[in-house]
């Protein structure tokens, strides 16, 4: 981290929170207006499974949400059978968090639930 990302702490640094979507939120906060980006997993992947060193070069400039399916890792549920379920999920989850509007990343199943 340099001077100019002063406050800005790093992906391993930040603290996991709840939303009431039951999916975990583990976001990284940055200073910028730019539109939040979520990475979406693959299947059974949970949110330390991210690599920080990734997860920190996308945060220049946005802000990171990243966030467990529901049924993985210490969500409540179960997990869904179906593709569209763990979408719907994901916009549940983002509009619990009061995001109008997002980018998606997808990695692997994440690129069929995006």
């Amino acid at each position: 981290m340099n001077e100019d990302d002063a406050g800005v702490g790093t992906y391993a640094d930040v603290k996991t929170q709840t939303a009431e979507a039951a999916n975990g939120d583990h976001s990284l906060e940055d200073e910028s207006d730019g539109r939040p980006l979520a990475p979406l997993q693959h299947f059974s992947d949970n949110l330390d499974s991210w690599n920080p060193t990734l997860i920190d070069a996308l945060a220049q400039g946005r802000r990171i949400v990243t966030f467990d399916y529901r049924g993985v890792n210490a969500t409540t549920s179960w997990t869904p059978h179906r593709v569209r379920a763990m979408a719907e999920d994901a916009v549940e989850f983002i509009t619990a968090l009061g995001l109008a509007r997002i980018d998606l990343l997808g990695f692997s199943l994440g690129s069929s639930v995006a």
